[in-house]
Parts: structure tokens; sequence; C-alpha cells
């Protein structure tokens, strides 16, 4: 080799680029950054290319990529490219990983789990998409079961709907969704309410009807809970007769009542927005408190 070429020690080139020595040792040594020859001593000496070859080296590993990922770019068997790629999708995966991490364990310190929640919550947080869906569409199967009511397989087809995978960047509010929506699908007296919520509108398209009333009843009844009227009361009655026929003969009075206790029952509207948390839509404002003030009010003017 040329005498006149600037050739440096490991301790003088780790001190030039500003990296441990016993680092360009370690990395000379795994032989990404090899030594042009060495002194009578048998001291490995490094020259300007290798100065700039370390600079590189550090510079890839500061972004990440390991030391095998480096040897094959500096051997020219992978492009600098394919290797940022690879490695970007690399990255991605373990971002999804440390942030579902992130929730489950913020989820975990907002409820106060138990350990043996825990295991179950994180099992919960880290299935897979088609896992998730065979929870939920086990759950709807389970619940529609037997109905052939048109207007059911379509109300099915939306309980059915998740996210295709909780996000690129799943929020708190989604993970604590997923991890709250499992819990109330296996909840077998739940299972058992929407049930029977589907039967009896099966029967007599008191879901139907369920459907067109919503609107009146979140303007009507929504209204008299937002003023604070009794529903026992006489203004309680005379908005009671705004969203229910006052001639409805006591039956289906009766019969309505029956169909509103189901229709009040929170974790059925819970349901609805969790989904609409997990899919990014609004589920509107909560219907549950309307729907509640009129069974009181029909119980207390129709039902007696």
């Amino acid at each position: 080799m040329d005498r006149d070429v600037q050739l440096y020690t490991i301790g003088q080139l780790a001190e030039r680029a500003g990296v441990p020595a016993r680092t360009v040792r370690f990395w000379s040594d795994s032989g990404v950054l090899p030594p042009v020859e060495r002194s009578g001593g048998g001291y490995r000496l490094y020259d300007a290319v290798a100065v700039a070859r370390l600079e590189l080296i550090r510079t890839l590993r500061d972004l990440g990529l390991g030391l095998e990922a480096i040897a094959a770019l500096l051997a020219r068997q992978v492009t600098l490219a394919d290797l940022a790629a690879a490695h970007v999708k690399a990255l991605d995966a373990e971002i999804r990983t440390k942030r579902l991490q992130r929730a489950v364990l913020h989820t975990v310190a907002r409820r106060q789990s138990t350990t043996e929640e825990v295991v179950v919550m994180n099992g919960l947080a880290r299935r897979s998409v088609r896992e998730r869906q065979r929870i939920i569409d086990a759950f709807v199967d389970a619940v529609f079961e037997g109905a052939s009511d048109p207007d059911g397989a379509v109300v099915a087809g939306w309980m059915r709907e998740l996210p295709a995978e909780l996000g690129y960047d799943p929020t708190d509010a989604q993970v604590d969704a997923w991890l709250e929506l499992a819990e109330l699908v296996a909840d077998g007296d739940f299972q058992r309410t929407m049930r029977a919520m589907v039967l009896s509108g099966a029967a007599d398209q008191r879901l139907d009807f369920g459907l067109t009333v919503r609107p009146v009843v979140l303007a009507e009844a929504g209204g008299a809970v937002e003023r604070g009227v009794a529903a026992g009361s006489a203004e309680g009655r005379d908005t009671l007769d705004r969203i229910v026929p006052a001639d409805l003969p006591a039956a289906e009075a009766t019969a309505f009542v029956a169909w509103l206790e189901l229709v009040a029952d929170a974790r059925i509207e819970r349901y609805w927005q969790l989904l609409g948390v997990l899919n990014g839509t609004d589920p509107g404002p909560p219907a549950v408190p309307a729907f509640a003030w009129l069974l009181a009010a029909l119980r207390a003017h129709r039902c007696r």
C-alpha cells in the first residue's frame, strides 16, 4: 500500500468518527468494517474509505438496521432502496405492536385490572383480524338463529361490521372498545336479551316500528329528559300522547312496553356505540335515556 496514504488505528478511527472504540472493534470483528492492513505490531489499520464506510454503518445502525442487512448492502447483495423498504415494513409491524401494547396497558391502568384480567385482555387485543371477526360472527349467528325476518337480516349485517384491523395507529379508545365489545358479546345474558329483541321483532314487526318511532322518541322523550319532565306528570302524559296514540289498545300498549324493556337496555346501545368507535363512525347521541323515559311514561299512564 502507498505509504503516503493516511492510515488510522481503531482508536484514531473511533475518535475521528465519534464512535466508541469498542463499537468500531465489534463492527470490524463482524466483517462490515475490515481493516486495509495491519501494522508491524499487529494493529488493524484503516484508510479514508473506511472512515466513510464507518459513517454509513453508524447511520444505518442509528436507523435500526442490523449488521447482517448492512453487510448485504456493503457486499452489493441488496440495494439501499430495497433495504430501506424492507426495514420500513418491519418498523411498521413493530410500531403497531408497541401501540397495541401501550393501549392495552392504558386500559389496564384505567380499569385497575387484576393480573388475571390483563392476561385475558392482552389475548383479546392480539386476536387476528379473522379471529376478531369470528367472535362477532358467532355472537350474531347465535342471536339471529332461526330468524327469517328480512329486516333482521339487514340488522345482522350491520352488527357484523368490523374494521379490517384495529388500525395502523390504534387509539386507546379503539383498543378499549374492542376489549369491551369482546367481553359484552361473551355475556350470556346480553346474548339472550338481543335474541329476545330479534324474535319479538320477527313476530310482530315491532322491530320495524322501533326504527320508525326512534326519531320521534329522541325528539319528544329526549326533550322531556333534557327539560327534567317527570314521566308520570301531566306534561309527561301530553308528551307520551305525541309519541304513542292515546287510543292504542291496552293489549298493544302492554306488548309495546315489553318491547321497550328490551330497547331501553343500555347494553344494546353500548354494542352499537362500540362498533362506531371501532369503525370510526359517530354513533350519535345516546337514545336509552329517551326510551327509558318513554317506558316509564307508558307504565304510569297506560298500563295501570
